[in-house]
C-alpha cells in the first residue's frame, strides 16, 4: 500500500483556456430513473449491452461487448487497467458507546498506521477504539484512533499489528459504491466486483469497464489479431465524489498511483506506427495513459497522478474509449466528454436512458470512436 509523499510529483491538472463555453458544472448533469442503476451484475459479463458512439458522425449503434472483436480491427490493442480491488469496506463498533460505525480502509503508513474514512452517529474522538468483526460475526480487530487528519480522514493503529492485505482479508468487505444496495454487498460481489485479470492490489473501487470481460472474450479478441496490453491505476475513493465547483475547471482530482512500463509503452508505439488504435477500457486507463503522455509522446511512467481531463484537453495516446455510463456531475463524465463532446455524449446517454440501458458500476458500457 502506497501513500503520497510530501515530496512526490504529481501530474499536473489541466488549466483550460477562459473561453473554454462549457465550463459550467449543471451542463454536464442528466436525469436517470432511479430503476436503471444496476443493482446486480448480469450473470454472464459479456452479455452487457454496448452503445457506440462515433465521434465525427454523433450517430450511435446498439450491440453488446460479446462484439468487441468485430467491432474493433486487427492490429488495434485494447489497454486494460490490472489493478486489484483490496476488501477495504469496514463495519464495527465504538467500544465505548457501542455505536454502529463503518470506515473505508485507504492506506497504510511506513509506521503501519492505517488512513481511514469514518461515518458514525456523533463526533469520534482520539483515543477511541473501534472494534471490528470477521466475517463470521466474531469480534478480531481493535482500531486505536490516534488523531483526525487535514482532509477530515483518520490514522488509526491496529490491534493485532500487520500487512493490512492480510488483515484486510479477514475482517473487510467489498467496498461497493452506494448507489449499489447501500454497500451492503452479497457473497458473489467477491468474484463479480473484480476483473478477471486483476493483478495489482491496491485499489478501493472497481476499474468498472473492465467488469465486463471473460477469459473467453480476451481469447477471441487475441484470435482476432487485437491485442491486449495491461496498465495499473489503483482508484481511490475520489471516483465517487462529485464535482462541487461550480466551474469545472477549478475541480481537483484526488491522487491516484499508476504505472505503464517501457515494454507497454514499445508495444502501443509499434501499434500507432503500423496504423493500430490505442483503445482505452475505462477512464482509469486513459489517466494513465494521458498521463504518460502529458509532453506529447507516451513514456514509461510510475508514481502519483492528479491529472484532470475537461473539455479542452488534448489527447495524444487515446484513439478508442470503452467506458461504462458515470453519475451526473462527476469527472468521469467530464472525461468522456472531453473525449467525445458533453452535446453528443449527453445526447448518448438520453438515448441510453430511452432504451433503457443499465447504469453505473454493474450496469453496460459505451464503445466511442
Amino acid at each position: 500500500m502506497r501513500s503520497v509523499p510530501a515530496n512526490e510529483p504529481l501530474g499536473n491538472r489541466l488549466e483550460p483556456g477562459v473561453s473554454d463555453p462549457a465550463s459550467d458544472l449543471a451542463l454536464y448533469d442528466y436525469h436517470l430513473p432511479k430503476e436503471l442503476v444496476a443493482q446486480q451484475p448480469l450473470p454472464n459479463r459479456s452479455d452487457a449491452r454496448l452503445l457506440v458512439l462515433s465521434r465525427r458522425q454523433g450517430g450511435v449503434e446498439h450491440r453488446h461487448v460479446r462484439d468487441l472483436p468485430q467491432l474493433l480491427r486487427p492490429g488495434d490493442v485494447l489497454v486494460l487497467n490490472n489493478t486489484k480491488v483490496i476488501p477495504a469496506r469496514l463495519v464495527g463498533y465504538r467500544e465505548r458507546t457501542g455505536g454502529f460505525w463503518e470506515g473505508l480502509f485507504l492506506e497504510q503508513d511506513r509506521h503501519g498506521l492505517w488512513r481511514l474514512m469514518c461515518r458514525t452517529r456523533g463526533k469520534l474522538h482520539p483515543g477511541e477504539i473501534v472494534v471490528l468483526r470477521d466475517r463470521e460475526g466474531q469480534e478480531w480487530l481493535k482500531l486505536h484512533l490516534v488523531c483526525r487528519l487535514e482532509d477530515g480522514t483518520w490514522a488509526v493503529r491496529p490491534d493485532p499489528v500487520g500487512p493490512a492485505l492480510e488483515l484486510l482479508q479477514r475482517v473487510g468487505r467489498v467496498p461497493l459504491p452506494p448507489y449499489i444496495r447501500r454497500g451492503q454487498m452479497v457473497p458473489s460481489d467477491w468474484e463479480r466486483y473484480q476483473t478477471v485479470y486483476a493483478q495489482h492490489a491496491g485499489s478501493v473501487a472497481a476499474p468498472t469497464a473492465g467488469l465486463h470481460f471473460t477469459e473467453q472474450l480476451l481469447q477471441r479478441l487475441q484470435e482476432r489479431g487485437i491485442g491486449i496490453q495491461y496498465v495499473t491505476l489503483h482508484v481511490g475513493p475520489g471516483t465517487f465524489r462529485p464535482i462541487k465547483t461550480q466551474d469545472i475547471r477549478q475541480h481537483t482530482m484526488h491522487a491516484e498511483w499508476g504505472q505503464i512500463t517501457p515494454e507497454v509503452v514499445q508495444r502501443l508505439q509499434q501499434t500507432r506506427a503500423a496504423g493500430g488504435r490505442i483503445v482505452a477500457v475505462g477512464t482509469t486507463s486513459v489517466r494513465v495513459l494521458e498521463t504518460a503522455a502529458r509532453e506529447g509522446t507516451l513514456r514509461p511512467w510510475e508514481g502519483w497522478t492528479r491529472l484532470y481531463i475537461c473539455p479542452g484537453f488534448e489527447f495524444h495516446a487515446t484513439d478508442v474509449l470503452m467506458t461504462n455510463f458515470h453519475l451526473p456531475r462527476s469527472s468521469l463524465l467530464v472525461l468522456v466528454c472531453a473525449f467525445a463532446g458533453r452535446e453528443r455524449v449527453l445526447a448518448a446517454y438520453e438515448e441510453a436512458v430511452r432504451e433503457r440501458y443499465r447504469f453505473y458500476s454493474y450496469g453496460d458500457a459505451m464503445l466511442i470512436f
